[in-house]
């Protein structure tokens, strides 16, 4: 059987993919990488200009944030022919993102991998945004407990009634963190809000003093699973942000780990994601041939 021609990402490829991702990570719990969701490669195919071709070994096709072209098989390495994933890498720069463990399982005589830090899945027991325990998320704890003290504070689940509240949410965070429109994530987190429940997303908007103030959009990777997808708080209500999860997981009893996806090797980003104390770091290999 031929490989299919490449097309452009689409919702209408949604059921296929999904199918395919959901076969390839059946099992995985915990250890499932963000990126493994139709959610989420269709939410970025215009950063990474993704493609999915179809087929006996169907894949996905696009741009790393450092350029380089990849391709993300919707197969398990270990069941494919040398010769397909040869064929993938003739066409590609690397396979990406592999977890570890399929990388592990290649011939290393054939294929080498490596991974980046700034790629890198934070994951976090659930349990440590229930209950902020222990010196190291002290912090979080006092910053939530003086949010409440000071204010009236009001959850509501998110829905079609939350999305105008929510985009103005979102005005205020571009403007707090400085950033011109159309930048860092706005447009995906736009097409999130507007299309939260057809896109698998759950989550919460929260008033403060009955101004909106924040709201959550997490995606279930797995079962007791989630991707904290969007997370955003206006700064001037301090310690939301650490209500915000606390919130989440103490509502969503059914949810054991967090993943906080990748810090980007962005400095900000990193401090913070390494200040909630992950469990571990989820690496994503990228694969090549060796030379």
């Amino acid at each position: 059987m031929m490989a299919g021609e490449p097309q452009a990402l689409d919702r209408s490829h949604a059921t296929r993919v999904g199918a395919l991702i959901s076969a390839l990570c059946a099992g995985t719990g915990e250890r499932c990488l963000s990126e493994y969701s139709f959610t989420n490669l269709w939410l970025f195919r215009r950063e990474h200009r993704y493609r999915f071709t179809d087929g006996p070994w169907p894949y996905i096709s696009g741009f790393t944030y450092d350029g380089a072209h990849h391709a993300m098989p919707l197969f398990a390495l270990d069941r494919a022919p040398a010769d397909v994933i040869d064929g993938l890498l003739r066409h590609h720069d690397c396979l990406y993102p592999v977890p570890l463990a399929q990388a592990q399982q290649l011939d290393p005589l054939r294929y080498q991998h490596t991974a980046s830090r700034d790629d890198a899945d934070y994951l976090y027991p659930a349990d440590h945004f229930r209950h902020y325990r222990g010196a190291l998320l002290n912090k979080k704890r006092n910053l939530m407990k003086q949010l409440l003290k000071g204010h009236g504070v009001q959850a509501a689940p998110y829905g079609p009634g939350w999305h105008d509240q929510a985009r103005a949410v979102l005005d205020g965070w571009m403007h707090d963190k400085g950033k011109p429109a159309g930048s860092a994530d706005e447009l995906p987190c736009r097409e999130a809000l507007a299309a939260a429940g057809a896109l698998g997303l759950e989550g919460f908007g929260y008033a403060v003093d009955g101004e909106p103030g924040g709201f959550v959009l997490a995606e279930a990777l797995q079962p007791g699973v989630y991707a904290m997808r969007y997370a955003k708080s206006l700064n001037r209500f301090k310690g939301l942000a650490q209500y915000m999860f606390h919130h989440f997981c103490t509502e969503r009893t059914e949810v054991h780990w967090l993943n906080f996806e990748q810090d980007l090797g962005l400095p900000n980003f990193r401090q913070t994601k390494q200040s909630y104390q992950p469990e571990t770091l989820l690496d994503k290999c990228r694969v090549v041939g060796c030379r």
